[in-house]
C-alpha cells in the first residue's frame, strides 16, 4: 500500500478536506491536530495540514528505506497565512514568518523536540510531553500557527516539513509566559 500512497501523492490523486488528506483509491485519511496552552491553561485545538513532503517522508521512513531523522521539532510562526500542501522545509520559515528571534520570540536556542509516546491504534502524539516554549519579548508577540519539522534549526531550510497549522485565533503572548505545544497525527482506513 505504501507504493500506492506515494504514487497517489506524486500524481496528486488525493483530496485535501477539513478532516485531513484523503486518498480515495486507498480509503486512507491522514489527519492531525495541534493542542496548545499558555501557562498550563486556555487549551486550544487546531487542525493541521500534512504537507505532500511530510506524507511522502512518513511513508518513506515507515515503509521504505529512508532512515529516520534524529528527531522532529516544533516551530511557531507569526504570519497570517494558511499552510498549503506544497509547503516544504525549504520554504516554511520565509513563507510563514517563523518566529526565530531570541529577544522577540522564545528563549530556547533551537526548535523544541517533539517527544511522542508510543504509537497505538493509528495515532501518535506528544500530548503527555508537550514541547515547551518560554516567551521572551519587550511587549508581546503574536503566534498564528505551528509546524513540525525534521530540523531543529530555528529558521532553517533543510529537512522535511511534516505538517503546519494556522490557528483559528491568534495567540498574543507576553514575556515570561510558557507555551506548551502538542501534536498528534492519525491515520485511519
Amino acid at each position: 500500500m505504501n507504493n500506492e500512497l506515494i504514487r497517489a501523492l506524486h500524481d496528486e490523486i488525493y483530496d485535501v478536506t477539513d478532516d485531513g488528506v484523503y486518498f480515495p483509491k486507498q480509503g486512507v485519511l491522514a489527519s492531525g491536530e495541534y493542542r496548545h496552552t499558555v501557562n498550563g491553561g486556555d487549551l486550544r485545538i487546531d487542525k493541521n495540514l500534512l504537507t505532500a513532503e511530510g506524507l511522502t517522508h512518513l511513508l518513506a521512513v515507515a515503509m521504505g528505506a529512508t532512515a529516520k531523522p534524529t528527531g522532529y521539532y516544533m516551530a511557531l510562526y507569526a504570519g497570517a497565512v494558511s499552510p498549503a500542501a506544497n509547503w516544504t522545509a525549504a520554504s516554511f520559515a520565509a513563507t510563514a514568518s517563523e518566529i526565530v528571534s531570541l529577544s522577540e520570540g522564545f528563549s530556547e536556542v533551537t526548535r523544541p523536540l517533539w517527544t511522542p509516546a508510543a504509537a497505538a491504534a493509528g495515532v501518535i502524539d506528544n500530548f503527555v510531553a508537550a514541547a515547551r516554549f518560554t516567551i521572551t519579548t519587550a511587549s508581546s508577540i503574536n503566534v498564528n500557527g505551528a509546524a513540525l519539522l525534521s530540523s531543529n534549526v530555528r529558521g532553517g531550510t533543510s529537512g522535511v516539513l511534516v505538517s503546519a497549522s494556522k490557528y483559528a485565533a491568534t495567540r498574543t503572548m507576553y514575556n515570561g509566559e510558557t507555551y506548551d505545544l502538542g501534536y498528534r497525527v492519525t491515520l485511519t482506513a
